[in-house]
């Protein structure tokens, strides 16, 4: 109601009254005068905010604000050279590249899938020179020369490696969205296991590190913990893993 009032009072006012007003109050309106008027704040406040929408450079002393347009083509591509599933490719990438948007964009390899993009779910996992790493958490220029191994290039021809028929004939997938990246990662376990490499589970006392792993469902739970399947297809995975590991 008081509102209305002061709305009411406000627009019934004369010209003359109006003009009175501003004469008896002129600092409400009056510019240059060095003092902060309720005007002056709230276009400067404007000013400001819309010149942090579109990147501010600068501002005088009136409170104007200079904007300037992102500069472009200031960033220098770099020659990376890489062996992909056994094939020399060479690629001119933006240093900020992952290798991981390198393989799917660039090469066009879009088995390795972005799950979470922050190194969480393994659904990235490619091996490099025969170790497995999130693919999303490297940059590609960081892996010059390096050998890179994605699910395509897993299998010879129409035989499919061992780990991928194992995860079929034991139901190791549902979905099937982050099924790459775990058999990328039990292609590395199983490599793991045979060099004798422990994990935080291997019992030590029992001489395991001085050969092949044992590898029981405890290890590979734990060794393949880095890995998430959202459709809860681990039962599969954990017997997929141990059948190949028991034929090799």
């Amino acid at each position: 109601m008081f509102a209305e009032d002061n709305l009411a009072h406000s627009t019934n006012n004369s010209p003359q009254e109006n003009a009175g007003h501003q004469a008896a109050h002129p600092e409400s309106d009056a510019p240059g005068d060095g003092k902060t008027t309720q005007r002056g704040f709230v276009t400067t406040v404007g000013a400001v905010t819309g010149g942090m929408a579109v990147g501010v450079s600068a501002f005088s002393s009136a409170g104007v604000v200079h904007a300037e347009p992102a500069a472009a083509g200031l960033v220098r591509k770099i020659g990376v050279d890489l062996t992909v599933n056994g094939e020399s490719r060479h690629l001119d990438l933006d240093p900020r590249v992952t290798l991981l948007d390198a393989l799917r964009e660039f090469l066009g390899l879009t088995g390795t899938k972005k799950g979470c993009d922050h190194g969480q779910c393994g659904a990235c996992t490619v091996l490099v020179n025969g170790r497995r790493i999130n693919s999303c958490l490297t940059l590609a220029v960081m892996h010059q020369g390096e050998a890179i191994t994605t699910i395509e290039g897993l299998a010879k021809g129409d035989a499919l490696h061992p780990l991928q028929a194992a995860f079929l004939e034991h139901d190791g997938l549902q979905c099937g969205y982050c099924t790459p990246g775990h058999i990328c990662s039990a292609v590395a376990l199983l490599a793991e296991a045979k060099a004798g490499d422990a994990s935080i589970v291997t019992d030590l006392s029992a001489g395991a590190a001085d050969g092949p792993a044992d590898l029981t469902p405890d290890e590979i739970r734990e060794r393949m913990s880095g890995n998430i399947c959202r459709c809860g297809a681990y039962p599969g995975i954990i017997e997929a893993v141990r059948s190949v590991y028991r034929r090799a």
